[in-house]
């Protein structure tokens, strides 16, 4: 399997399997010298680990992070760091069902297709437990790109949509529910509406709305390293992900452009941000802020027809321990791989001029 490094300065490649022994990974690139908090860094894994509330799945996974190398008396070392995220609580004969069954858009049957067979335990390698790692590295590029702060939400379940610019937000309200959303009456209504999707059996999507603030003048390249292009890239890699807009997104379409245009103000600041903070694939200072569509999760716990490994269609039911809808559990995702962009940029900024 190609493709499981992900970054080009600051990089970091993952391994493992939902239920393997382990998941971890090497981060390579990453300068020496930056103070760590591994607290912080375990934190950022406890808001992605799974079981933590009602609306998430059951698995209960500690997800302590244990470092191999690269660090050194709380300091990285600018040599590999490797690390490594044990499996507790895997319960592979929960699928012994899709053994011979693939479920409907899944990569289940894309899986078999490309490699000849699949470890069908958990997804093996395309389960979203996979973004463990990401997080790990993600948390460790926070640190290393501050003062840029990162802040993903929860800005829509369903029908159910926050319809609030982001700068009228509290942030520090974000985790103050299980749903990750800063506003208490909409966080509440999303709530329930997931608990009640998950008693049917069913899943529903979400999007997830991230602000990184801070962000100084000129990352990004004008052709093939856009930074806009790169985070898009970066949040579509992430599983069950389905679009991503920047700025004003797709509602640029219906705008003029005598409306659409940021004018500025005398210090290069601008007075309106539908850039989304990058102009021709640069940074231009203002707040980026993009929007991460997600779908519901295809793994369903009800009755429904799928097909076999000998090509005849037949009903299953779904089993197993699975996200009614993913996004509360994907903003620290979201925040790790903007994250890991912008650590990559970053250090590409440093070859632009002497």
């Amino acid at each position: 399997m190609a493709a499981n490094t992900f970054g080009n300065h600051f990089r970091v490649s993952t391994f493992g399997e939902s239920h393997g022994p382990a998941l971890g990974g090497v981060i390579d690139g990453c300068p020496a010298g930056i103070e760590l908090n591994l607290e912080l860094i375990q934190k950022e894994l406890d808001r992605r680990k799974p079981g933590q509330s009602k609306i998430t799945t059951q698995r209960k996974e500690p997800d302590t992070v244990e470092f191999l190398s690269g660090i050194f008396e709380g300091k990285t070392t600018g040599t590999p760091i490797g690390f490594v995220i044990k499996n507790t609580n895997q319960k592979s004969k929960d699928y012994s069902h899709i053994k011979e069954t693939y479920r409907p858009s899944h990569a289940d049957w894309v899986y078999d297709q490309k490699y000849g067979f699949r470890d069908y335990t958990g997804g093996g390698r395309s389960s979203a437990r996979e973004t463990v790692s990401r997080v790990v590295a993600g948390a460790i590029a926070k640190q290393f790109v501050s003062p840029m702060k990162i802040t993903a939400y929860v800005s829509q379940v369903g029908h159910i949509k926050l319809n609030k610019d982001h700068s009228t937000l509290d942030f520090e309200s974000i985790e103050s529910n299980i749903v990750r959303c800063p506003d208490t009456q909409t966080a509440d209504r999303m709530i329930d509406l997931i608990s009640s999707i998950k008693k049917k059996g069913d899943t529903i999507g979400g999007v997830v709305k991230c602000v990184i603030q801070n962000v100084p003048v000129g990352l990004g390249e004008p052709v093939f390293q856009k930074l806009h292009a790169a985070l898009g890239s970066a949040m579509l890699s992430i599983n069950a992900v389905k679009g991503f807009a920047y700025g004003s997104g797709f509602d640029a379409p219906s705008m003029l452009g005598s409306e659409h245009n940021d004018y500025f103000n005398e210090d290069g600041t601008t007075k309106t941000t539908y850039s989304g903070g990058i102009q021709g694939g640069i940074s231009n200072g203002m707040d980026i802020y993009f929007e991460v569509a997600f779908k519901p999760v295809a793994t369903l716990l009800q009755p429904y027809e799928t097909l076999t490994r000998d090509g005849s269609l037949t009903d299953t039911h779904g089993k197993g321990r699975h996200d009614p809808c993913v996004v509360p559990r994907a903003v620290p995702i979201v925040e790790a791989m903007a994250a890991l962009v912008m650590a990559d940029f970053l250090l590409l900024n440093k070859l632009s001029k002497i």
